[in-house]
């Protein structure tokens, strides 16, 4: 008699099956990057989603800015009009300042000018992986985005972009382990490289002498050696430095000058030559983007020759 329901293949079998095709699969993704394409259309399709589960957020916000009471807006009134009469004392010295660090430049014969565009994006998501600290943001391909592009925002420097959509990009963040960036020490301008620590707000500064002149408390900002991060932007402030006479190198910690567990708005940045060779900003097509053309004056310092550093910058897997 022919049995009802036909026996199919066993389990073992099929698990097996599973997992072989599972790492063919993984396997020339990594080697061969045969769903580069795939991906890509599929974080495109993914981001009205992505999109749609901001909107609530962005909902309250403005439920929220409505509900605030009128005495803490005169308040926040009157100290943004102090801030600003401040801040109008000190733009009638800026003119003047620039010129004189421009003529100071000339003199030393370095040819660092600041002249960069930079565009308002806004964290869309965080990546919960304990081990990748990475945040998506709302800008991608259509705004001009491009990978390695630096992120900063008012406190220093953010990170960089690792991976670049169609309407979203992916920013590794300065403390993730995989990031350095070439940086220098504004009392006394040496240079090192600085890499993630892995943990909230840490860098760590390797190979670095014991001999070397670095103290508690010095502040780091971005040498632009490398040519992917502009020169002058902070980047941490040394919390502690100790050595082993055992050890050729010293221990070197500081603490990120970002709050990278209160991210919201940031800058994308475009260095002089991007701008020189973009002039006509890309413009997106579901909305005008903000784009914010800034002139800022830059600290004099004693040039140095530019020796090419090798970053050890690796991108996090798309």
């Amino acid at each position: 008699m022919k049995p009802i329901f036909s026996r199919g293949p066993s389990l073992q079998l099929r698990l097996f099956l599973a997992i072989l095709l599972s790492a063919s699969l993984m396997l020339a993704d990594s080697r061969l990057g045969a769903f580069a394409n795939i991906r890509y259309l599929l974080n495109s399709a993914v981001a009205p989603l992505q999109y749609a589960a901001n909107l609530p957020r962005e909902m309250l916000d403005v439920l929220r800015g409505q509900f605030s009471s009128h005495q803490r807006l005169l308040t926040e009134n009157k100290a943004l009009k102090r801030d600003l009469l401040v801040m109008k004392s000190n733009v009638l010295l800026l003119d003047q300042l620039q010129q004189e660090n421009q003529r100071l430049r000339s003199l030393l014969g370095s040819p660092f000018v600041r002249d960069e565009r930079k565009m308002v994006a806004e964290v869309m998501a965080v990546d919960s992986d304990p081990y990748s600290y990475q945040v998506m943001i709302n800008k991608g391909r259509i705004d001009g985005v491009y990978e390695g592009q630096p992120v900063i925002n008012d406190k220093g420097i953010v990170g960089q972009v690792s991976y670049v959509g169609a309407h979203n990009s992916r920013v590794l963040l300065l403390i993730d382990p995989t990031n350095a960036i070439p940086v220098q020490v504004v009392r006394n301008d040496i240079r090192v490289i600085a890499t993630g620590g892995g943990r909230d707000q840490q860098i760590l500064l390797e190979h670095v002498p014991s001999s070397t002149d670095i103290k508690k408390g010095d502040l780091l900002v971005s040498s632009g050696l490398g040519g992917r991060y502009p020169e002058g932007y902070p980047v941490a402030r040394v919390t502690s430095f100790s050595f082993d006479n055992k050890r050729p190198f010293a221990k070197i910690t500081a603490k990120a000058t970002v709050q990278f567990d209160r991210l919201r708005y940031l800058l994308l940045v475009w260095p002089t030559d991007r701008v020189k060779t973009n002039a006509q900003p890309t413009v997106n097509k579901a909305g005008p983007a903000t784009v914010i053309e800034a002139v800022a004056p830059a600290a004099v310092t004693t040039a140095a020759p530019v020796v090419p550093v090798p970053e050890k910058v690796n991108h996090a897997n798309q």
